[in-house]
C-alpha cells in the first residue's frame, strides 16, 4: 500500500514533492549520487556535502595505509531498505549492499588497479572502474551517507500532509561530516508497521542510466578508439563500396582488444584522461528530474485537474479551513511547477521563531521562469516563500508588508501570495510594483482564478501556460 493510502491523503504523486512508494514493494529507482552532486537545492549541496566528505575521508585513510580504520567507516554502508526503492523482489529487502556484501565490496575496492592507479575520484566512479559494483551497490551507499538528510526530509514532508510521527525512535548510522564519523541518536520517524520508512524527493531519483561503465565504455571510448583507428590507418579500417568512405566498427574494436572490461577501462583511463573527463562533462547534459508519469501507473491527468478544481472551489475562506486550502493550494503549485520548485516545507521559522512562512519551495529550476530569477533578473531566490490566505476578504498591504519583511539575503526575495480572490488586480499590482521599488522584494499574487486557469492550461500545454502566466505578471510587478 502506498503512502497517500495509508495515511489517507487523497493525493496524487502529482500532488506530492516525495516518492509515494508502496511500502510492501521496492521501486526499481535509486538514488545516483552523480545526480546528487549536481542538483544544486539545499538538498542537493547538503547530501553532496555529505557524500564527497565520507569519500574523501575513506580515499585518505586508504592512501594512508590505514585500511583497518578504512574498512571499519565502510562497514557502516550496510543494508538499507527505509526508502523502498532498488531490485528487491517482494518485500523490501535493500538487495544493494548488505552486510555479507560490505567486505566483499570493501576488497574489490582497495584490490582493484582503479584504487592503485588513482582514478577513483567520486563515490558513483566505482561504478565505473570497480567489478562487481553497478547502480544498486552505489544508491544503497548513497542512501546510508544522506541519511541524516532524508531524516529532516521525512519530517518535513509528515508536518506538510499531517502525517504522524513516532517519537524517540533509533535514526540509525548518520555519517557526521564534521566529527568524520559515524553517530546516531533518537528523533522523531515515520513508522509503518513497526518499521522505518524515509521519504525521498521525488526530483533526486533516477533510473541511473547515464553515469554508467556501459555509456563511458560505448560512447567515449569505443568512438575514440576508432578516431584514433581511422587516424593511424590501422588494419581494422574498412572503406564503403560506394561513397569510398573509411569507417571502423565498434564490434571490431572490441574482438580485436579481446576483452573490454572495467580493467581495460582502467588502464584506458590512465592513458586518456581527457575521455574520462568529457564524459563526465557530458554527462551532466542528460541529467533531468523524472516527470510524474515515469513515478506512478497511469493515472489520467484530466481526472486529477478535475478533482484539484472542484476541490479548491469547494473550500470555504476563513481560519476554519485554512490548513485545507494551505495543502490543496501547496499540492496545486506543486502539480504546476515541479520540477521547478521542490522540497516544500510548511510554517517555516525564521527570526528566532518569531515569524513564519507558510510554505518553503527550494529553487531547483535548470530553464524557464524560475531559472532566469537568479541568473537573469539578479533576484535572489535559492527560497521560494509562499504565503496562502484563505480570507473572505481581499488581501492588501498589510499582508504584502509581512511577506516582505520575511525576505532576506540567504532565504531570498521572491514570494507568491495565494488567496481566495483580489476585487482590484491592477491595484494590488501596482502596490507590488511599490514594494518591488523599494527594493523590499519582488511579490507576485496568484488567486483562485489563475490557478483554474493554469491547471486548465496545463492539459494543453504544460510549460507554456505556466510560464506565460509568470512571466505576465511578473512584468507587471517590476515595470512602472
Amino acid at each position: 500500500m502506498k503512502i497517500s493510502e495509508l495515511f489517507q491523503l487523497e493525493v496524487s504523486q502529482y500532488e506530492l514533492d516525495f516518492v509515494d512508494i508502496n511500502v510492501d514493494h521496492d521501486l526499481p529507482l535509486f538514488l545516483d549520487s552523480y545526480f546528487i552532486r549536481h542538483f544544486d537545492t539545499p538538498f542537493g549541496r547538503e547530501s553532496s556535502r555529505d557524500i564527497n566528505s565520507f569519500i574523501n575521508f575513506f580515499f585518505s585513510l586508504l592512501k594512508s595505509d590505514m585500511s583497518d580504520d578504512a574498512r571499519y567507516l565502510f562497514s557502516f554502508l550496510g543494508e538499507p531498505n527505509e526508502t523502498c526503492l532498488g531490485l528487491s523482489v517482494g518485500r523490501p529487502q535493500g538487495r544493494g549492499v548488505g552486510p555479507e556484501d560490505t567486505e566483499k565490496i570493501f576488497e574489490a575496492i582497495i584490490q582493484s588497479s582503479a584504487f592503485q592507479e588513482g582514478v577513483l575520484e567520486h563515490l558513483e566512479d566505482l561504478r565505473i572502474f570497480v567489478p562487481g559494483i553497478d547502480k544498486d551497490k552505489v544508491s544503497d551507499m548513497t542512501t546510508n551517507l544522506i541519511r541524516g538528510q532524508l531524516i529532516k526530509y521525512t519530517q518535513n514532508q509528515c508536518k506538510l500532509w499531517g502525517i504522524p510521527l513516532q517519537e524517540n525512535v533509533p535514526s540509525g548510522f548518520i555519517w557526521d561530516r564534521v566529527k568524520l564519523e559515524w553517530s546516531e541518536f533518537h528523533t522523531d520517524m515515520l513508522l509503518v508497521k513497526g518499521k522505518k520508512i524515509l521519504l525521498v524527493p521525488k526530483s533526486i531519483v533516477t533510473y541511473s542510466k547515464e553515469y554508467s561503465s556501459q555509456q563511458y565504455s560505448q560512447h567515449f571510448v569505443l568512438h575514440f578508439l576508432q578516431r584514433e583507428n581511422l587516424r593511424t590507418n590501422s588494419h581494422l579500417v574498412r572503406v564503403r563500396k560506394k561513397s569510398k568512405e573509411k569507417y571502423v566498427t565498434k564490434k571490431s574494436i572490441k574482438e580485436a582488444l579481446g576483452t573490454f572490461d572495467k580493467e581495460f577501462l582502467v588502464k584506458f583511463t590512465v592513458k586518456h584522461p581527457e575521455v574520462f573527463k568529457e564524459f563526465k562533462k557530458q554527462s551532466t547534459r542528460f541529467l533531468h528530474s523524472l516527470i510524474n508519469e515515469e513515478l506512478t501507473e497511469q493515472q489520467a491527468l484530466v481526472d486529477i485537474i478535475s478533482y484539484l478544481k472542484t476541490k479548491l472551489i469547494s473550500i470555504p475562506p476563513g481560519p476554519t479551513n485554512a490548513t485545507e486550502y494551505h495543502r490543496t493550494a501547496m499540492g496545486i503549485l506543486e502539480l504546476l511547477f515541479y520540477p521547478s520548485i521542490t522540497s516544500p516545507t510548511i510554517e517555516e521559522e525564521i527570526h528566532d521563531g518569531r515569524k513564519r512562512i507558510d510554505i518553503v519551495f527550494e529553487n531547483s529550476a535548470e530553464k524557464g521562469f524560475f531559472f532566469r530569477l537568479p541568473t537573469v533578473h539578479q533576484v535572489p531566490s535559492s527560497l521560494i516563500m509562499v504565503e496562502c490566505k484563505n480570507y473572505s476578504r481581499d488581501v492588501a498591504n498589510p499582508e504584502l508588508d509581512q511577506m516582505a519583511g520575511r525576505f532576506g539575503p540567504n532565504r531570498g526575495k521572491f514570494g507568491l501570495i495565494l488567496c481566495r480572490t483580489i476585487d482590484n488586480m491592477d491595484t494590488f499590482l501596482a502596490r507590488c510594483n511599490d514594494t518591488c521599488k523599494d527594493d523590499r522584494g519582488y511579490i507576485i499574487p496568484i488567486v483562485d482564478t489563475d490557478l483554474l486557469h493554469l491547471l486548465d492550461g496545463f492539459l494543453v500545454n504544460r510549460e507554456s501556460v505556466v510560464e506565460s502566466f509568470l512571466n505576465e505578471r511578473f512584468k507587471k510587478i517590476i515595470i512602472n
